[in-house]
């Protein structure tokens, strides 16, 4: 009898790989091999080995992926300014490639022949798997159970019903049924009554934050502290990635900063509509940009914000392990050499506001900002200047016949 294929599942325990790891096994009598990584979900993992292999897995590897996360994928994406469509922190996006390399490490180590995945046939997530399983072990053979003409479980109420019927123990209910991903940065809801999107969030939707309404009516203040476009201290204190992470969740959450409610475009063609919940995330990124403000002359800046722009689609289309990515990374981290010095938050009623900001590589000197004329300007140089800046659209005026003195436009 020839011996089982052996596939490694990319499982969080959640409804999908929960129906999906015995339905692999019951259906194609694979040995499944379940694999979840520690992001910072919470409670998510407690019992998730005795979960899996109660399920049907043969063997349930768990990995803490959190300083990995933060240090080789968080902080490269905060440093390039990364936000899809105006609001999205990429939170699910940046964590997929991570997950997946690893699936493809742990298949190499237990001699797996394919790597399978939850993911919808609508998501972007199948992309951001089956891309980075191609780029790191071409010859591995993909399974996304979604795409099986065999799969019928085509529904969360399919699914719910699919783990009642094989007493598989899920959070989810047919009345409670958000389709939620979490990690370290972000929270993300979507599904049920959000798929209209005239309908508001309701106040216990959220987990990681507060509703705006119980905010406190007291704000606190926070500083951070970068080296080179990395956060390395809190509030004066040296403090490791995650931990500094981990805080600014805390007490932005209490807060209720960074919850945005945003429509995008999914990769695949269709709008979807989600809730984020990324206090932390949304602290950083303010500060990020606020040290960037007195830091970066404005050629690099603005250069920077079209860069920004092309990482945010990659991260989103999950084109990390691509050579482009790379080669984006070297400019970024070229662009951060002076992106040093300390910027303090003011964090109040869902808003996260730059209250100061100072670096010992500024740009900014208050003698030519300030509006006391000094010896360092002399303002009688920008008549010479303007004349020559704005030569194309004079002679463009006097073209179009806008010259009202006298005088013709040119032939």
């Amino acid at each position: 009898m020839a011996k089982a294929e052996k596939v490694v599942l990319a499982y969080s325990g959640g409804l999908d790989t929960s129906v999906i790891l015995p339905w692999l096994k019951e259906t194609y009598g694979y040995d499944v091999i379940a694999f979840a990584a520690e992001l910072g979900q919470g409670d998510e993992l407690v019992g998730i080995k005795k979960k899996a292999l109660a399920t049907g897995a043969v063997k349930c590897v768990v990995k803490d992926l959190r300083k990995e996360f933060v240090e080789d994928y968080i902080w490269p994406m905060l440093k390039a300014g990364a936000i899809y469509e105006n609001d999205y922190l990429l939170g699910t996006s940046v964590a997929r490639p991570l997950i997946a390399k690893h699936q493809v490490d742990v298949a190499g180590a237990e001699g797996a022949t394919a790597v399978a995945h939850g993911a919808t046939g609508k998501g972007n997530d199948q992309v951001r798997f089956e891309l980075t399983f191609m780029a790191l072990d071409p010859g591995l053979k993909i399974i996304a159970p979604w795409k099986d003409p065999n799969f019928t479980l085509t529904s969360r109420e399919a699914a719910v019903d699919y783990a009642r019927k094989h007493k598989i123990p899920i959070e989810q209910s047919k009345r409670k049924i958000y389709s939620r991903d979490r990690n370290l940065w972000h929270i993300s809801h979507e599904g049920a009554d959000l798929e209209d999107p005239w309908n508001e969030p309701k106040d216990d939707l959220f987990v990681m934050s507060r509703p705006v309404s119980k905010a406190p009516n007291k704000a606190d203040y926070v500083e951070i502290g970068f080296k080179e476009g990395v956060p390395t201290r809190l509030n004066g204190k040296a403090v490791g990635g995650v931990k500094i992470i981990e805080t600014l969740n805390t007490i932005g959450g209490k807060h209720a900063v960074g919850q945005d409610d945003l429509v995008e475009n999914r990769l695949v063609g269709m709008k979807s509509r989600g809730v984020y919940e990324t206090p932390g995330g949304t602290i950083l990124t303010t500060a990020h940009r606020a040290i960037e403000s007195i830091t970066l002359d404005r050629e690099t800046m603005h250069y920077k914000q079209q860069v920004a722009l092309k990482y945010a689609e990659m991260v989103y289309y999950g084109q990390w392990f691509c050579r482009l990515r790379e080669a984006l990374d070297a400019f970024v981290d070229a662009t951060q050499k002076n992106v040093t010095g300390t910027v303090r938050l003011k964090l109040y009623k869902g808003r996260c506001t730059i209250a100061g900001v100072k670096s010992p590589r500024s740009l900014y000197r208050t003698d030519l900002a300030g509006f006391k004329m000094g010896a360092e300007y002399d303002p009688t140089d920008a008549n010479g200047f303007i004349r020559l800046y704005g030569l194309p659209m004079k002679v463009a005026g006097i073209v179009d016949g806008k010259n009202r003195k006298g005088g013709k436009g040119g032939k």
